[in-house]
């Protein structure tokens, strides 16, 4: 049976819950924050999904060390290596900052992260269009450094986010991302082309939003 592991980043707990509890089909994470990072295991068909959600990581209030640490143990957690980084967004909450942020979380795990990455735009405050992107340069230039691969989760049917997802792997050629230790740019994780199952691996990443 092939295997996906997703990791979740984003702008909220709750909306990168309810994206992990749309591609699983069922709810499975708890919708109301938590300090730690939660891996949920699903099955569909005859994949086995595995969905890392991740701490506030774009939290001003994180320290550079203690993101490092969460970088370190997101990678243990989803060893061998995530296939899809799924970033669960809220436009008008994204500023300079986060995007600054994110990119320093994608690129400790490597730089070719951005080819690996999916933004999903939340469901409970999006804008109306990609148009609306043009106004908010922040964002409009995170989607650009993934490719302008976008979802809006508003009517998202779970097989529509599972095609775009499995896209992603294939363009990869399904490989794996692997962590090497470098002294100057601290954790980096390469592609890898170890194959003993395919498996596609998703991580989810995010800033809490405004209440």
């Amino acid at each position: 049976m092939s295997e996906m592991l997703v990791v979740l980043l984003g702008n909220s707990w709750s909306d990168r819950s309810s994206a992990g509890n749309l591609i699983l089909g069922e709810n499975k994470f708890n919708t109301e924050e938590q300090p730690d990072f939660v891996t949920v295991r699903g099955r569909l068909k005859d994949k086995e999904i595995v969905l890392i959600n991740t701490p506030d990581l774009l939290s001003p209030h994180i320290s550079e060390d203690k993101l490092r640490e969460h970088v370190e143990l997101c990678v243990r957690l989803s060893d061998p290596g995530p296939h899809v980084f799924l970033l669960v967004l809220q436009p008008e909450d994204f500023t300079e900052e986060h995007r600054l942020r994110l990119c320093r979380v994608l690129k400790q795990f490597s730089h070719q992260s951005f080819d690996r990455s999916l933004v999903l735009i939340s469901a409970s405050r999006q804008v109306s269009s990609f148009d609306n992107f043009l106004n908010q340069p922040s964002f409009r230039d995170l989607i650009i450094e993934c490719r302008y691969r976008y979802l809006f989760q508003k009517n998202l049917e779970c097989s529509e986010l599972l095609t775009r997802l499995g896209q992603i792997v294939k363009e990869n050629d399904r490989e794996l991302l692997s962590c090497d230790e470098s002294e100057d740019a601290g954790l980096i994780m390469r592609p890898t082309s170890e194959q003993i199952k395919p498996a596609l691996n998703l991580v989810l990443c995010g800033r809490r939003g405004a209440e």
